[in-house]
């Protein structure tokens, strides 16, 4: 970070008067802070963050400078060695309104070595996840996922002790195992244990979590919260009621072998889905329309099913679809697998988490294992002029949100209000910035609508461009004013 840079920052920080998710403000004018909650909640998000010292929060954020610029140095350094792995912090001081400040950039450690935890306190009292201003603990599945991936844990292989072979539903086996064996000649070679160990349906004789959500008679009687409730709220958020005081209008639990939980649950969306009724004007037709494409919810909860989180920390958690007046929610136990974000979604190939569950889902639900769900719930999206499906991964589960109104996403903006925020984007991106800083800067949660509504237009008038314009899609793109 430049000196100019830090005092744009301190600025920022003055006139907003707030800390944000990568910005943590620390007064220093009477010592060295403890920072160790900050430099391990920072080195654990992919975007690291900033610590700025000589702000007081307490006092509106009065510059008050820091009390000794080596010394604040020395000992901010020597917490970073307190860290495992070990935090290299970049620092820089400048001159802010007659006092000295300063800032500490903690970059991200690699996901192959998170956490980062405070070696003293221990992994699991000293590994912090920011979450907004604050640095939280993180929760014992947090930790696990990162050491799962690393360790290349797959949770669908682990046995099912109370189950066996008679646990699972042998015509579902065989036909599993005929179209193995079709597409695999030589399987058919095998005697019958050994197939069911190369298949995965077993492990040292045991049935799988995999071989009993696709394959079993009954799982929910081994994993009760493997399943999905269903809801459909009278408002726009749990709580309300409806005239007659219900909290719901429609209430289901959901069970059975993943290719049950998808029909039913496509029976239960299509029974509380508003019905259009379009007529061609030419024609005269009559054409029903629902109220969201059943290909884009079926999608979502494919994904939903295949994708949550079968470790141990998730089995008291099932997946959840909620209807509201404005929207459809799609909740997944488990956040994002691996080294996957937000953005990538539907353009990059994700790391999986249920490799051996999704094969068996493939041949047994006809969902494609290619990648193709984000987009294909787009295409659906688009198709029935809706808003693309938001994607939010938050700390223990992965959520889809479809909108069934453009309007619902985010108010738009009367033409007066749209320039001034334009106005002030082409100013805050004479340093170029990314897509989050950007939604960020205008305090806005959705990416996807920052882009969509100033973001593009701004780009295909020429008033905006790309640091990488020759991959648009990079996560490492930035937006600058084009000034030429």
């Amino acid at each position: 970070m430049l000196e100019v840079e830090l005092i744009e920052l301190a600025n920022k920080i003055c006139k907003h008067k707030a800390e944000k998710q990568t910005i943590e403000v620390k007064s220093a004018h009477e010592g060295c802070p403890k920072l160790r909650d900050t430099l391990s909640s920072f080195s654990n998000q992919d975007s690291g963050g900033i610590i700025v010292f000589g702000l007081d929060e307490k006092a509106k954020y009065k510059p008050v400078g820091v009390y000794n610029v080596q010394e604040l140095q020395k000992h901010i350094t020597e917490q970073c060695v307190e860290m495992e792995p070990p935090v290299r912090a970049l620092f820089t001081f400048a001159d802010y309104e007659g006092v000295i400040i300063g800032s500490a950039e903690i970059p991200p450690i690699e996901l192959s070595e998170r956490p980062c935890y405070h070696k003293a306190a221990g992994k699991a009292n000293g590994s912090f996840i920011r979450v907004g201003e604050a640095d939280l603990h993180m929760t014992d599945y947090e930790i696990y996922s990162y050491e799962a991936f690393r360790k290349h844990v797959r949770d669908d292989e682990r046995q099912v002790e109370r189950a066996s072979i008679e646990s699972l539903n042998q015509t579902l086996v065989d036909r599993y195992i005929q179209q193995r064996i079709k597409d695999r000649p030589g399987l058919q070679n095998l005697q019958e244990t050994q197939l069911y160990e190369m298949l995965g349906i077993t492990k040292d004789g045991l049935p799988t979590v995999a071989a009993v959500m696709n394959l079993g008679i009954y799982p929910q009687g081994y994993y009760p919260q493997f399943s999905i409730t269903a809801i459909v709220v009278p408002g726009t958020q749990i709580g309300d009621v409806a005239d007659n005081s219900a909290r719901f209008l429609d209430n289901r639990r959901i069970e059975g072998t993943i290719d049950d939980m998808v029909m039913e649950a496509m029976q239960f969306c299509q029974r509380n889905m508003k019905i259009r009724t379009i007529i061609d004007r030419t024609t005269g037709t009559r054409q029903d329309k629902t109220e969201y494409p059943p290909n884009a919810i079926r999608e979502a909860v494919l994904n939903a099913l295949i994708h949550r989180d079968y470790s141990f920390h998730s089995e008291g958690t099932p997946v959840q679809i909620i209807f509201f007046n404005d929207r459809l929610e799609i909740h997944s136990p488990g956040n994002l697998y691996g080294r996957m974000t937000v953005e990538q979604l539907g353009h990059a190939k994700p790391d999986l988490r249920n490799p051996l569950l999704a094969i068996m889902a493939e041949a047994l639900t006809g969902a494609e294992n290619r990648y193709s769900g984000i987009p294909t719930m787009r295409r659906e999206m688009n198709e029935y002029g809706l808003p693309e499906p938001i994607f939010e991964n938050r700390r223990n589960e992965f959520i889809v949100i479809l909108y069934n109104k453009a309007a619902a996403i985010q108010p738009q903006p009367d033409d007066q209000t749209s320039s001034d925020i334009i106005d002030d984007l082409l100013v805050f991106c004479q340093t170029p910035r990314t897509r989050a800083e950007i939604a960020e800067h205008l305090g806005i949660k959705t990416q996807f609508y920052v882009m969509s509504r100033y973001v593009q237009p701004l780009l295909e008038s020429g008033r905006l461009a790309m640091t990488i314009p020759e991959k648009p899609r990079s996560k490492r793109q930035t937006y600058y004013t084009n000034t030429l």
